[in-house]
């Protein structure tokens, strides 16, 4: 036997022969038009009508999470602009397959370089370049191997369309070569319960289709040619942490009886019924975001008190943490910032764009206050973004004066990790965004696979960020939140409680793996796993100092 090892997705573990996805088409060649220019236009137009509607017909079938990736790639395949760059490329004598492969290769160059939001999309667009070359082909687009037993499916990297539709009576399990732990593919793994493990080095060169391997996200390690012993114990495995992850719903808590509230994170009021019935006990991150994006302007207080109405009045009595509007240079809108920037990321963004425009800012708020009278859900407002001490005192301030009863800070930025104690001087509540803190901590953006293995959350420069996060809120007596990705998962999630987190936000599917990790814990216990973390020299280190 032998072991790879990688960034694990849940707690699930698989034993079974893999299969390994088709490589990508081959670019296109050279070859000059050879047909009028109109007529491939139109060719060019209708394959990009027909992958639109292919992926809004899988975006229909998978919802949840993966309907807005899917949704956002076919927009993708409609966007005028990509079909004007074509055009113009068959006028200066590219061929159809060559003109549509370069127009949109120079569209995810643009948005890579434009960074967060933006950066987040273009790695989405070779799948959306890979299925309009297809279709022009007239050759089926590379996809999930089909097979009539399961398998563990083996890929350089998976694109939305494919990950959203996998048949899970047959995959198993999914191991990747590329990719971190916030990309789309560990997320829509995630949301589908499915182990997984990414960022495994080498695995397609180590494996052929039909060879046996032990998966275990929980461990991160993929164990090539297990002998039957190995083999059998995995299947016990399976059973018992499947039991586990269907056990009766209850609330959060470690083995000491210890409270660690679990909530779900939400993108507006079609995501409450599955958060609900998996077991939410609130929301820990709603998003605001679809209200405003796609907007020419700024939706109207009426419009967005009906909104946030919606999803608070299907918790009552719980907590319901909104952020605010999240935009600015990465994610342009015209009513509130579309200014170019060389360096997005570190632009006029969050509360930056907000107080630049003020009065969106009061509006949300006003919508807020107005939702938080007409429901009987515990409403928190935060303001992402959020640096120091003076940006906290200006955003509580104005909430307050608006209405709002319990008022915090996202934290993303270390700066806000290192003056932790002024800023629960005026804050009610701190919430970890752990994507963007890891993010600006390891100066990697979070989209690039070039820098993806910095994006790691068990980088013990974070976790010693949580720290201090954890330690003000405990020394002041208010609550730390954490709301990125790394709270889902159920090995870090109980490091994050032993640094202070006193509740946890996720994806709700996430929501079992979660509960049963955290009961097989003491407080004291894991506080000793993140004291162990702590000392890590690295993110692999990390994980196994805080197993051991």
């Amino acid at each position: 036997m032998s072991v790879l090892s990688g960034v694990g997705v849940g707690r699930g573990v698989a034993a079974a022969k893999v299969l390994k996805m088709p490589e990508p088409l081959a670019p296109p060649s050279d070859e000059p038009l050879a047909a009028p220019v109109d007529g491939e236009h139109q060719r060019v137009q209708a394959a990009l009508q027909e992958v639109a509607a292919d992926l809004n017909a899988r975006a229909a079938a998978a919802g949840g999470d993966a309907q807005q990736v899917l949704e956002a790639a076919a927009l993708m395949a409609q966007d005028p602009a990509i079909l004007d760059d074509v055009k113009a490329r068959l006028e200066g004598g590219a061929n159809a397959e060559k003109a549509s492969w370069d127009a949109y290769a120079a569209f995810r160059e643009m948005l890579t370089a434009m960074g967060g939001y933006m950066a987040e999309r273009a790695t989405d667009l070779d799948d959306v370049a890979q299925r309009v070359v297809a279709r022009l082909r007239g050759v089926a687009a590379p996809g999930v191997p089909v097979s009539d037993e399961p398998f563990i499916l083996i890929a350089r990297d998976l694109a939305p369309a494919d990950t959203a539709t996998l048949d899970l009576e047959k995959t198993l399990a999914l191991v990747t070569q590329d990719g971190g732990p916030t990309s789309h593919t560990a997320i829509l793994a995630r949301s589908k319960s499915l182990p997984a493990i990414v960022g495994v080095v080498g695995v397609l060169d180590a494996l052929v289709d039909g060879q046996l391997v032990i998966v275990d996200a929980k461990a991160g390690t993929v164990v090539i040619d297990p002998d039957e012993a190995s083999v059998t114990a995995a299947a016990a495995e399976r059973e018992t942490r499947l039991a586990a992850a269907s056990a009766p719903i209850t609330e959060g808590a470690l083995a000491d009886g210890t409270k660690v509230p679990l909530l779900a994170n939400v993108g507006s009021a079609k995501d409450v019924p599955n958060a609900v019935e998996l077991g939410a006990e609130g929301v820990g991150l709603f998003r605001t975001e679809f209200l405003f994006l796609g907007a020419s302007s700024a939706p109207t207080v009426e419009e967005q008190t009906a909104a946030y109405t919606a999803v608070l009045e299907s918790f009552p009595g719980k907590k319901v943490v909104v952020r605010v509007l999240d935009a600015g240079a990465d994610k342009p809108l015209a009513f509130l910032n579309d200014a170019h920037e060389e360096n997005p990321a570190l632009g006029l963004r969050g509360i930056r764009a907000l107080r630049a425009s003020e009065q969106i800012l009061r509006d949300q708020l006003t919508a807020l206050a107005n939702a938080q009278a007409a429901t009987e859900a515990e409403l928190h407002v935060m303001a992402p973004m959020i640096a120091d001490h003076e940006e906290t005192t200006y955003f509580v301030g104005l909430g307050k004066e608006l209405g709002l009863a319990s008022v915090g800070a996202m934290a993303e930025v270390p700066s806000i990790a290192v003056l932790a104690d002024q800023v629960f001087e005026v804050a009610d509540f701190v919430s970890i965004g752990t994507n963007d803190l890891t993010q600006y901590t390891m100066a990697a953006d979070r989209q690039l696979g070039s820098v993806a293995a910095l994006q790691d959350p068990w980088h013990p420069a974070v976790l010693r960020l949580v720290k201090l996060i954890g330690e003000a809120g405990t020394a002041a007596g208010k609550p730390v939140s954490v709301c990125g990705e790394a709270a889902a998962d159920p090995a870090l999630a109980v490091v994050l409680v032993g640094l202070g987190a006193t509740s946890l936000s996720m994806s709700a599917t996430a929501l079992a793996d979660v509960r049963a990790e955290l009961l097989t814990v003491t407080l004291d216990e894991a506080k000793a796993r993140a004291e162990r973390a702590l000392g890590a020299r690295s993110p692999a280190e990390a994980r196994q100092a805080a197993a051991s």
